[in-house]
């Protein structure tokens, strides 16, 4: 993923899910990219290609941890 993608994406996120969120690169090219907001990472997104389209799927991790103490 480039960063020019990383960018796009993270505008769309910030309209559709936080402002605050923001999407970093990881070191390899090749890789997906974290979702932040604030310090903590909320997940990933990966590119996908197949068939000559391209999309991207945002995956996040909650841990059951993460629920304690909500109702």
């Amino acid at each position: 993923m480039t960063t020019l993608e990383a960018a796009k994406l993270q505008g769309f996120l910030q309209t559709k899910l936080n402002p605050n969120l923001t999407v970093q690169c990881r070191n390899r090219p090749d890789e997906c990219a974290e979702i932040h907001i604030g310090d903590e990472c909320m997940g990933v997104v990966a590119k996908i290609i197949d068939e000559g389209e391209t999309s991207y799927a945002f995956e996040i991790t909650i841990l059951d941890i993460d629920l304690d103490g909500i109702e």
